[in-house]
C-alpha cells in the first residue's frame, strides 16, 4: 500500500502571505480623484490620511507609502503617473500588496484593469479592494474583478454620455465655451460672454497686420519670441502651429464656430476634427470683435492665395511674393549682394533669371520699391474722393448676388426633390416585387441627377463667396483710403499689405503698382 505524507500549505491564499513567517508584507495604497473640486479634495485627503493610518497599524505588513493621482480620469492608466509609477515599484519587487478603496478607483477600463491584474499576480503582487472586498490571490477574485470592472466602466460610459449630451445641448443653444487660460485675446465676463483683454487684443493684432504685410506663421513666430511677448499657454517660444490658428479662428471677428471636434472613445478622450458626422453651429456677432470682418476674410483669401501659387510662397520680407516678372509671370525673390563686406545690400530679382527661362527683367532694390509705391499711392491719392466713389458703386454692383442666389435655390429645391423621389422609389421597391434591373437603371438616373443638380449648386455657392469676399476686400481699401489725408510721404509697411496686390516689373524696367481694388498705376 502506497506511503502518503501530507505537506502542509506554506502560503495563505488569501493573502499571499507566508504561513507562520516572520517576514512582513511590503504594502502600499493606492487613491485617486477625478476632479479638482473642493469637495473630491477632501475626499483624496481622507483617503491618504485612512491608508497611512491602516498600514502601519497592521504588525505584519511594512509601509510602502501611498501613490496618489489628483484630477485625473480613471478610463485610462495611460495619463496617470502616480499609477504607472506604483505599477513600475511593484515589478521591481518593492511592494508585496496594493490596497485601493474599490475597482473603480483603479480603473474604469475593464480591459485595463484585468492586464494590470494579471501582470502584478505573474509577479507575485497581490491587490485588495476594499469595498468589493476582492483578494485577486482568491480563486473568486478574478471572475468578481471582470464584474466589477465591466460595471466600473458602463458607469463611466454613462457619465461620459451625459456630459457630451449637456455639451452638444449648450452648443445647440449657442452657448460659447472657451480656454481662457490658453486663449489669446478673450477673458471670461461676468456674465459668462468673451470680453476683450486690451492687451493681448494688441499682441492678436499684431499677428494679423504682420501676415497681410506678407510674412509668414513661422517668420511671425520668431518674431514674437523675440520680442519676448508670451504665447497664450505662457510659454517663451511661439511656433507656426499657434499662429496659424490664431490666424483662422473665427472668434477674433467676432462669431463663433461650436462642436469642431468630438470625443470618439470615452475610454481614451481621442478626438477628431468634426467633419460632418456631428452638427455644428455657427454663431454671428456672439462678441466683440478684435479683427475686422473684412481684415479677417482678406486673410484667410491670402492663405489660399499663398497655399495655390506655382512656387513655396517665401515670407523672407514684407516684399515676398509681392514683385512679379512681367516677362515670364514669375516673382522675384530676395538676393544678398556682397554678404561679407561693407557693401552688404539685399536686392530682389526674378527666381527665374538663371533657370531654362533666362529672364532678362532687372533687378530691383529694396528702397526702390518703396519709392515705386510711394508715387503710385499718392497718385491714388490725387483723386481719392472720386476714386473712393467709384470704388463704392463698384462695390454695390459686385456683392449684388441676388441673381446667384436665387438659381442657387432652384438646384437646392432640385436636390430635395430628386432625394424624395430616390426615398419613394426605395419604399416602393421594399413593399412591392419589383424588376430589380429596371429600378437600378431608375435609380442610377436620378443619383445621376441629383449629383449634377449639386454640382450646380456647389459651383454657385463658391461664386457667391467669392463674390463676397471681394466685396468685403474692397470695402477695406475704401475704409483705409478714407483714412488718408493729404500726400503720403513715409513708406507704411500696413499701407502696403493693405492696398498692394503686387508689383510688376518689366524688361525696360518700367515698373506698374497694382493695388487691391484692381488699379493700375
Amino acid at each position: 500500500m502506497p506511503k502518503i505524507t501530507k505537506i502542509p500549505a506554506s502560503i495563505s491564499r488569501y493573502t499571499s502571505a507566508p504561513i507562520d513567517a516572520p517576514v512582513k508584507r511590503k504594502v502600499a495604497a493606492y487613491a485617486r480623484v477625478s476632479t479638482d473640486s473642493e469637495e473630491q479634495l477632501t475626499s483624496y485627503a481622507a483617503q491618504i490620511s485612512y491608508y497611512t493610518e491602516y498600514i502601519k497599524g497592521r504588525e505584519d505588513w511594512e509601509f510602502v507609502g501611498v501613490y496618489t493621482d489628483e484630477g485625473i480620469s480613471g478610463c485610462s492608466t495611460k495619463r496617470r503617473e502616480g499609477f504607472q509609477r506604483m505599477i513600475s515599484d511593484a515589478m521591481a519587487g518593492k511592494i508585496d500588496l496594493i490596497i485601493t478603496k474599490s475597482v473603480s478607483r483603479f480603473a474604469r477600463n475593464t480591459v485595463d484593469s484585468l492586464t494590470t491584474i494579471r501582470l502584478l499576480k505573474e509577479n507575485n503582487v497581490e491587490c485588495y479592494f476594499e469595498k468589493e472586498n476582492i483578494w485577486t490571490f482568491d480563486g473568486k477574485g478574478e471572475l468578481l474583478l471582470t464584474i466589477m470592472s465591466s460595471i466600473s466602466q458602463e458607469e463611466a460610459r454613462s457619465i461620459s454620455e451625459n456630459v457630451t449630451w449637456g455639451h452638444r445641448k449648450r452648443f445647440a443653444d449657442g452657448k460659447v465655451s472657451v480656454a481662457y487660460s490658453r486663449f489669446l485675446g478673450y477673458d471670461k465676463g461676468s456674465d459668462g460672454k468673451m470680453v476683450v483683454n486690451p492687451e493681448q487684443a494688441e499682441i492678436v493684432k499684431l499677428i494679423y497686420r504682420l501676415f497681410l504685410e506678407g510674412m509668414t506663421p513661422h517668420t511671425i513666430a520668431i518674431h514674437l519670441t523675440e520680442k519676448g511677448i508670451k504665447t497664450p499657454g505662457g510659454k517663451d517660444k511661439w511656433n507656426a502651429t499657434t499662429i496659424r490658428r490664431i490666424l483662422t479662428n473665427e472668434k477674433y471677428k467676432g462669431d463663433a464656430l461650436l462642436q469642431k471636434e468630438f470625443t470618439v472613445d470615452f475610454l481614451t478622450k481621442k478626438t477628431k476634427k468634426n467633419c460632418g458626422e456631428i452638427p455644428m453651429y455657427y454663431i454671428e456677432d456672439d462678441h466683440e470683435a478684435i479683427i475686422d470682418p473684412a481684415v479677417f476674410d482678406m486673410v484667410q483669401q491670402e492663405m489660399e492665395r499663398r497655399k495655390t501659387g506655382a512656387s513655396r510662397y517665401s515670407g523672407v520680407s514684407i516684399f515676398s511674393s509681392k514683385i512679379k516678372c512681367g516677362e515670364c509671370g514669375g516673382w522675384y525673390g530676395a538676393k544678398v549682394w556682397h554678404s561679407t563686406d561693407q557693401y552688404r545690400k539685399v536686392i530682389y530679382r526674378c527666381n527665374n533669371k538663371y533657370n531654362d527661362e533666362r529672364c532678362t527683367t532687372p533687378h530691383i532694390m529694396e528702397e526702390e520699391v518703396k519709392t515705386v509705391f510711394l508715387k503710385s499711392l499718392n497718385k491714388l491719392l490725387a483723386n481719392r474722393d472720386e476714386l473712393i466713389e467709384n470704388v463704392k458703386l463698384i462695390c454695390d454692383k459686385l456683392t449684388d448676388t441676388s441673381e446667384l442666389e436665387a438659381e442657387k435655390e432652384k438646384y437646392a429645391e432640385e436636390m430635395s426633390l430628386v432625394a424624395d423621389m430616390v426615398q419613394a422609389a426605395m419604399l416602393e421597391n421594399a413593399r412591392i416585387a419589383l424588376d430589380q434591373e429596371e429600378y437600378r437603371q431608375k435609380n442610377d438616373v436620378l443619383s445621376a441627377r441629383f449629383e449634377a443638380a449639386k454640382k450646380k449648386h456647389d459651383e454657385l455657392a463658391m461664386q457667391i463667396e467669392e463674390i463676397e469676399t471681394r466685396g468685403q476686400n474692397l470695402r477695406h481699401f475704401q475704409e483705409t483710403l478714407e483714412s488718408l489725408n493729404g500726400q503720403v510721404t513715409e513708406f507704411d509697411s500696413t499701407l502696403w499689405g493693405s492696398l498692394v496686390d503686387y508689383i510688376t516689373v518689366y524688361e525696360n524696367g518700367e515698373k506698374t503698382v497694382t493695388f487691391r481694388d484692381g488699379s493700375v498705376i
